[in-house]
């Protein structure tokens, strides 16, 4: 469970740290090649949104090398196709991955770049209620190995506006519960859990009451990626307290959340210290009793409908991670 209520990111999702004070929204990820070599130049027409006198060359799903006149201007919301790719078709609700070049318009100049440390990102997903349109539009359909450039002006104080040219290399689906194996020694003594066919969990206490430690107990165990403290892992999770009483689900809104299980520049957490600890070692498409001590989640401090000093008993379903 996050600490605190974060506004939603930005159309890509995750925020890549440049090395230049530069924070930019991109999604990027992994894999993927081709032999065949492609150059494609951008329309040069006056259909609204689109980048002009753009080009790109080189082998699809490899690092591209883009060519533009500087300086130039570009809008938000603005795009160019620069190459088609020429691999499986990105469709709704897909996770894809991609690497990026950042140009600056004002002068070319490279502002990041994930292709030459292999440091692709997965959080893009394709859905129409969390990106805006021009980048719903233009991926939604596209192949991976396409590589699409989209202008961006900088809302923060470096005042930069680039050019961020995506290059989708590869594609996936999250699951929608925890799907694995059934562990058959869970304690007799934990609070027991049952599910509903679409996999949501109740909960009977079984005469939880608080704790001082930490227990993680898997209830499934999935057959997938096994979660490190630098994944980003997109879960469903209903929190109750231990008299039973529900205090939150994303169940209840047929939704996810991304939460970061590494800390930031300030060395804090987005999630509570529980779900941490909790969450690392376990694996992709698990399901996960937590029982958490006030310590490591909310202490003394009241939050919402948490009293001060509560132990948390959280059911958590990892549908993915990247």
């Amino acid at each position: 469970m996050r600490k605190s209520v974060k506004s939603v990111l930005s159309p890509l999702g995750k925020a890549v740290a440049l090395a230049c004070s530069l924070a930019m929204c991109v999604s990027l990820a992994a894999c993927s090649s081709s032999s065949s070599d492609s150059k494609s130049s951008s329309d040069s027409s006056d259909k609204k949104g689109q980048i002009a006198g753009v080009t790109a060359k080189g082998k699809l799903g490899e690092k591209p090398t883009i060519s533009f006149n500087t300086p130039m201007t570009v809008s938000d919301g603005s795009y160019v196709v620069l190459q088609k790719g020429d691999g499986d078709v990105i469709e709704e609700g897909d996770r894809v991955c991609a690497q990026g070049i950042a140009l600056n318009v004002k002068d070319g100049t490279e502002l990041m770049d994930t292709w030459t440390k292999n440091t692709p990102d997965c959080s893009l997903k394709v859905d129409s209620k969390t990106l805006s349109s021009t980048y719903y539009n233009q991926i939604k359909g596209a192949k991976i190995n396409t590589t699409i450039g989209f202008g961006v002006n900088a809302q923060d104080s470096s005042g930069y506006s680039y050019i961020l040219a995506m290059t989708f290399v590869s594609k996936s689906k999250d699951l929608e519960k925890a799907t694995g194996e059934e562990v058959k020694d869970v304690p007799a003594n934990l609070p027991k859990v049952t599910r509903a066919k679409n996999g949501e969990p109740s909960i009977d206490m079984n005469g939880q009451g608080s704790v001082d430690s930490l227990i993680s107990q898997t209830l499934i165990k999935g057959n997938g990626a096994k979660l490190t403290d630098k994944n980003t892992v997109v879960v469903k999770y209903t929190g109750w307290l231990t008299n039973g009483k529900q205090f939150d689900s994303s169940w209840d809104r047929d939704s996810t959340i991304d939460a970061d299980l590494f800390s930031d520049s300030s060395g804090q957490h987005q999630v509570i210290e529980g779900w941490q600890k909790g969450l690392v070692g376990q694996t992709v498409g698990s399901q996960v009793l937590l029982v958490i001590p006030p310590d490591q989640a909310y202490g003394d401090k009241e939050q919402g409908p948490i009293p001060a000093n509560s132990t948390l008993v959280f059911v958590i379903d990892i549908l993915a991670a990247y």
